[in-house]
């Protein structure tokens, strides 16, 4: 299933004292540190996602992978769309650099997933009816805020 096709989650944003080039260094590092810890690596494995190790070329671009997603498409300093899928859901992550004024930079992470079945509805709950998903979401924000100022 393609990205555009894929239901709209959510989307969180926050406003980065930085220019698009050093937040989109942070957004890298940042996700492809985050993602390839062990503990990630093991719930990837634990759902079944298709992408279970870190491969590909770094930092990331198109072709890029890490337990749970693979990089779909990388404009730097615009636009990093990742992809994945698992047993409860196919889904995307899409992160999106807004420059606001010279050194300060929205940036933006859209949300957009199926969860199909029951199982499928159960994980929804779970992880998005929860609330775990949009605090995760800001935690990561946040935390690419902080390595970008």
């Amino acid at each position: 299933m393609e990205v555009d096709a894929l239901p709209h989650v959510d989307e969180h944003a926050t406003a980065v004292a930085a220019g698009v080039d050093e937040v989109w260094r942070a957004l890298t590092e940042t996700l492809d540190r985050a993602y390839s810890r062990p503990g990630w690596a093991r719930y990837a494995r634990l759902v079944g996602c298709a992408d279970r190790t870190a491969a590909g070329p770094r930092p990331l671009a198109v072709g890029s992978v890490f337990p749970g997603f693979r990089v779909v498409g990388a404009v730097p300093g615009g636009e990093l769309v990742l992809r994945g899928s698992h047993r409860f859901s196919a889904y995307a992550f899409v992160f999106r650099l807004d420059e606001l004024a010279p050194g300060r930079t929205r940036l933006r992470a859209e949300t957009r997933a199926v969860f199909p079945g029951p199982a499928g509805a159960v994980y929804r709950l779970l992880v998005i009816g929860s609330g775990g998903h949009a605090a995760g979401v800001r935690r990561l924000l946040a935390g690419i805020r902080r390595r970008a100022e």
